[in-house]
């Protein structure tokens, strides 16, 4: 991830108030894109309304909490989902299973792994204790993809209303993170969610439909679908593999 030069001119989110505890977002620096705030803390209270209002964190270990709300945005609508006719092929075959919310913690831990090429991890200790407490709080929730009861796939998110943000995903078996996405849009389209925040753009989400978004646009949008009722089905329900 970036690595940004912390001077006095970022705003320095209090740990003791949740009151105004962020800038407006388009206070955001447009070097690194995105970068809003520093400081605060991970409760579950300044996450929720960190997300509510379009703003995540995102930093490294040794860093202080670092606060994003980046421009343009990366976003997706569960039905807008592009699956190849290869992706198509392999979830035919039956090759993988999924399941949600049968494993949360694991899923994290698994997507915080180092990766090939990248060293460290912006999903700290705290980060991952974090999302668990939101996952208790049944705010959080996962997706996993199996193969011959392993788990080899995933990825986990925040749900508000009808949005769901996305975090991380992670893959030890080709195109079991992909699968496992196409049971999220496949889940959130049959609960009536409208959008998945992918946050930040890479050419994997692209080929999978993600488009950019405004920044302005997003807030407009995410203001309106996060007071509004999702699909009253409990994440809770699907607790094996599918």
């Amino acid at each position: 991830m970036v690595q940004p030069e912390l001077g006095n001119s970022l705003y320095w989110v209090r740990g003791c108030r949740l009151d105004r505890d962020f800038p407006a977002t388009d206070e955001a620096l447009d070097e690194p894109s995105g970068l809003l705030a520093i400081g605060g803390d991970l409760s579950p209270e300044r996450l929720l309304r960190a997300y509510a209002t379009g703003i995540f964190p995102w930093y490294s270990e040794g860093q202080p909490i670092l606060w994003w709300a980046p421009n343009p945005r990366s976003v997706l609508g569960p039905e807008d989902i592009h699956i190849s006719r290869s992706l198509a092929k392999v979830i035919r075959s039956g090759r993988f299973e999924t399941s949600y919310n049968s494993c949360f913690r694991k899923v994290v831990s698994a997507c915080a792994a180092p990766r090939t090429l990248q060293t460290g991890t912006w999903i700290t200790p705290e980060m991952q204790s974090a999302y668990c407490k939101l996952h208790e709080l049944g705010a959080a929730h996962s997706v996993e993809c199996w193969q011959d009861g392993e788990l080899c796939g995933g990825l986990y998110g925040v749900a508000l209303g009808s949005v769901f943000f996305g975090e991380s995903m992670f893959s030890q078996r080709r195109d079991a993170s992909k699968v496992a996405f196409c049971r999220l849009c496949q889940l959130l389209s049959e609960w009536d969610y409208r959008l998945i925040d992918c946050q930040i753009h890479t050419p994997h989400l692209e080929r999978l439909g993600a488009r950019l978004l405004e920044r302005s646009g997003f807030e407009t949008l995410l203001s309106a679908l996060v007071r509004r009722d999702a699909y009253p089905v409990s994440w809770e329900t699907q607790k094996a593999p599918l």
